[in-house]
């Protein structure tokens, strides 16, 4: 056993002893002298998010890969859940296939930057059958292509201060920064797997699963590969974005964390 794996497991021993002990407030200090606090901490489910994020983390921190599938496990019906943004900007580049559409990335990046659809196409690409497993239960099989997310930040240089990335969506009237928008932390964000994805079993994806381009991360819950993205935005902190709480979902109940 290496090193570095003694020593996770130990800080994990530590995590649960605390917890087991109700200790949480020890445990917490525990998790946050390895940067190990997630930014829902202070939401609803307070230290228990702190528990489940760190414990994880340090245990499946150089975990390999997701489960991947053969083509004749594709389901035939994937589910979708809610409808594309009811933006005038996002019906007018629908109609007009995306040929406008720019991705922007911009924050703790050397280089901040605008994708068109075309561009990201002739990026490297990667290509992967998956399991995306919904929180309310249901789940589907697809295959997803897209280019690395790791690929795009290495194009725009990102800092080594960086902590989060944020997605975000078409911005709606009701909903300034899109009405379902979240983020995540570096070692998923560099994730080989982790996919700015734009076709989906074969075909560009549909309007009603992300077009133009959604994030697919394959070993979170199905949350967290948000749809219809608009910018990217790289920065250490999830203060003063939202609520701070990293993402939309724990507005709603749902943790900012989807491992699994």
């Amino acid at each position: 056993m290496s090193p570095s794996v003694s020593r996770r497991k130990l800080i994990t021993a530590g995590l649960a002893t605390a917890a087991a002990g109700s200790g949480l407030a020890v445990a917490r200090r525990l998790a946050d002298r390895y940067g190990l606090i997630p930014p829902d901490d202070g939401g609803i489910y307070g230290v228990g998010q702190t528990l489940t994020y760190a414990s994880q983390r340090l245990l499946l921190r150089h975990q390999t890969l997701a489960r991947e599938f053969n083509p004749s496990e594709i389901s035939k019906v994937c589910p979708v859940n809610g409808g594309p943004p009811d933006s005038e900007a996002y019906r007018r580049l629908a109609s007009g296939d995306f040929l406008d559409w720019r991705l922007t990335i911009d924050g703790l990046v050397r280089r901040p930057s605008s994708f068109s659809l075309g561009e990201l196409k002739r990026f490297p690409s990667s290509t992967q059958i998956t399991h995306q497993a919904c929180e309310e239960g249901w789940s589907f099989i697809a295959e997803w292509t897209g280019v690395p997310l790791s690929y795009v930040l290495n194009l725009v240089g990102v800092s080594a201060r960086a902590k989060y990335v944020f997605f975000f969506p078409f911005a709606e009237k009701s909903f300034p920064l899109g009405k379902k928008w979240g983020s995540l932390d570096m070692p998923e964000a560099w994730h080989p797997q982790t996919l700015l994805a734009y076709g989906m079993n074969g075909q560009q994806i549909p309007t009603p699963h992300g077009a133009p381009v959604r994030l697919r991360v394959p070993r979170q819950l199905g949350f967290k590969s948000l749809k219809y993205l608009s910018r990217i935005m790289v920065t250490d902190t999830a203060k003063n974005i939202g609520k701070g709480w990293g993402s939309s979902s724990p507005e709603h109940g749902f943790s900012w964390y989807g491992g699994i």
